[in-house]
């Protein structure tokens, strides 16, 4: 048995997370990955957008790395911005820049991951101040238990629209079955949905 490595372990769960949202966005139309489908307005490339900016605002403020050091975007987290304004993308925002963005967003979390030991010390400036030291160790996890939290939302979006489901790209970890069985998994499940609701 190799030795534990417990960076090493959070660092794979963050990227599988981070590789999933980009999957979910493959093939689709522009409309496909900003149409929102949920009443709160969730959507594919909204989400992208969202985790980059948590990825920027905890691996780079939250540890004197800021990414933004002059101008940062409108949607950004200040005082101006508009609520909500990182859960989407405008038009003129393309998927290219989106994505781009995120990929930015991961070599700097990268850098700053690499650099600091998990007992590492940051502040996270949007706390309140009796909580805002933490340690790098609680930060990976608190953005990697967001990322995976989006990535399922992701999942539920893709399969929306297009019927595409599975959890890692080359790994579905789905039951075997063609379109009948899934049509006749799901019908079963209505069925029993129903007769426990009483009807």
């Amino acid at each position: 048995m190799s030795q534990p490595d417990p960076k090493a372990d959070l660092i794979r769960y963050l990227q599988e997370g981070r590789d999933v949202l980009l999957w979910k966005l493959e093939g689709l139309s522009e409309y496909d990955v900003r149409r929102p489908l949920t009443p709160t307005g969730t959507n594919l490339l909204g989400l992208v957008k969202h985790v980059a900016g948590v990825e920027l605002g905890y691996f780079g403020d939250t540890f004197g790395r800021p990414f933004f050091t002059e101008d940062p975007p409108s949607w950004w987290y200040t005082q101006d911005a508009e609520p909500n304004a990182d859960m989407w993308a405008t038009a003129e925002e393309s998927r290219e820049e989106i994505v781009g963005l995120y990929r930015q967003a991961w070599e700097h979390s990268n850098t700053t991951i690499g650099t600091l030991p998990l007992e590492g010390i940051g502040q996270v400036p949007w706390w309140p101040p009796e909580r805002r030291e933490v340690t790098l160790h609680h930060i990976l996890v608190r953005v990697i238990t967001d990322t995976q939290r989006h990535a399922g939302h992701a999942d539920i979006l893709r399969e929306l629209i297009d019927g595409g489901a599975g959890y890692l790209k080359a790994k579905d970890n789905l039951a075997v079955g063609d379109r009948a069985w899934w049509e006749r998994y799901r019908s079963r499940l209505e069925g029993v949905a129903r007769e426990a609701d009483g009807g």
